[in-house]
């Protein structure tokens, strides 16, 4: 009895076993897959021109043609002004290049602020002599790219220079002082890419160039010096003063003193002069003060008494 018992849970777990080994190997493979994926997805949004000027490798056939950039400025102001650029292609392979496109783009270097596509303008002059508008995609690793430039035959072993222009909006953000150039050239059906153009352009920004301008100060104008005009004559001048009040003249030592009478019908009053000396006020006033030291003398006897 204890043996088919003892079988099946064996055989049970065999099939758990199997079970467990089959999930492990599937999670495995599906790990591996996304890892896979994950690099394959890594290395195509890579740019290989944001590194430097690339070069092709030598004895390849069935490249794309090399694009080398031959004019541009150095350095931009991002004010929306335009920047032109001129692209050669040169298709050195034996045969023709069919549906061959030149491409110009911008990278902003490092890991700050970057250019925006709403940022950045691109026209392509085409073979009227016409600037046309080109449509920005916005691509990895912080590159804003062109589409649409003008696909053409190129004949083989033969050269085209292409003209481009770009400008910079003033809403750049402040932080993007670097901006460097991508030229490369596609045409259908390549094997691969063939040599691409780099140049790096510094970026100022409208307020950088306003501060670095130096200030003149402005210079005084001379003031014109008037003509000195004749002096109006002094009797112009007081021609309508007031005129002044004559002093009081002082009287003459031997001028009698002015009469004192009191008009006709006033009684006179009698005279007293600060020298006249009055007997009767004198005494009075004596009195009272000997009054006054005699009672103030019996007060103070009166009061020890109290």
């Amino acid at each position: 009895m204890r043996m088919p018992v003892i079988t099946r849970f064996t055989k049970n777990d065999r099939a758990l076993s199997r079970r467990r080994l089959a999930t492990v190997a599937a999670a495995a493979v599906l790990a591996g897959g996304v890892q896979l994926l994950a690099t394959d997805t890594a290395w195509a949004c890579g740019d290989y021109r944001v590194t430097g000027a690339y070069e092709a490798p030598t004895n390849v056939p069935g490249l794309s043609p090399d694009t080398a950039i031959t004019s541009a400025k150095s350095s931009v102001v991002a004010d929306g002004s335009w920047n032109e650029v001129s692209l050669k292609v040169t298709n050195k392979a034996g045969e023709d290049a069919h549906g061959m496109e030149p491409f110009l783009g911008l990278v902003t270097p490092g890991s700050g602020a970057a250019a925006r596509p709403k940022d950045v303008k691109v026209q392509f002059q085409d073979y009227t002599g016409a600037w046309k508008n080109l449509q920005l995609q916005d691509g990895c690793s912080r590159v804003i790219d062109v589409t649409g430039s003008q696909r053409q035959r190129m004949a083989a072993n033969s050269s085209v220079t292409f003209k481009f222009r770009y400008s910079l909006a003033p809403s750049t953000p402040v932080g993007v002082t670097t901006i460097n150039l991508l030229a490369s050239t596609e045409s259908a059906g390549s094997q691969g890419p063939g040599n691409s153009g780099f140049k790096p352009v510094k970026v100022t920004h409208p307020q950088d160039t306003a501060a670095a301008e130096p200030t003149t100060p402005a210079k005084p104008k001379p003031t014109p010096t008037k003509a000195a005009e004749p002096a109006e004559p002094v009797a112009d001048r007081t021609k309508d003063a007031v005129p002044a009040v004559p002093a009081a003249e002082a009287p003459k030592a031997n001028a009698p003193a002015p009469a004192t009478t009191a008009p006709a019908g006033t009684p006179e009053l009698a005279q007293t002069g600060s020298s006249s000396t009055n007997t009767f006020l004198a005494l009075t006033s004596a009195a009272f003060l000997a009054l006054g030291a005699g009672v103030l003398f019996a007060v103070r006897r009166l009061r020890p008494q109290r």
